[in-house]
């Protein structure tokens, strides 16, 4: 089966455990919705997150999801001057039959401008 790279974003509104959790959740949910993935297709992801979220591992995120088996990581964002605060990303490497050109990235909460060639995704409600 092929092993497939989808990339994902989104800000966070405040620097908090609970809502980057939530926010990180959320972001996987749609990228795992959108391309029809189950758990067992997730071979690793990697997160990063800019400098000023500092409360929780991204991560932990996705084990709250029932990835237990998956590798996960998480990175600190390089700073870029300029760059939009409050990011978190993640690149899934996953396996799929879905073609390249069928792969559905995920961008939330006003990171679709990161991509100005991927029209942006309908916006979700916010997490509680």
């Amino acid at each position: 089966m092929p092993v497939r790279a989808i990339r994902g974003a989104t800000q966070v509104e405040v620097d908090e455990k609970e809502h980057v959790l939530a926010v990180t959740r959320e972001l996987l949910t749609e990228l795992m919705t959108a391309n029809e993935l189950a758990n067992d297709d997730v071979i690793s992801v990697v997160f990063s997150a800019t400098r000023d979220i500092t409360s929780i591992a991204p991560a932990a995120a996705a084990r709250q999801l029932g990835l237990n088996d998956t590798a996960l990581l998480c990175l600190q964002e390089m700073h870029v001057e300029g760059s939009l605060p409050m990011m978190v990303r993640l690149i899934a490497h996953v396996e799929t039959d879905r073609a390249r050109e069928l792969i559905q990235n995920v961008y939330q909460r006003g990171t679709h401008v990161l991509r100005t060639d991927v029209p942006p995704m309908p916006q979700s409600a916010p997490p509680s």
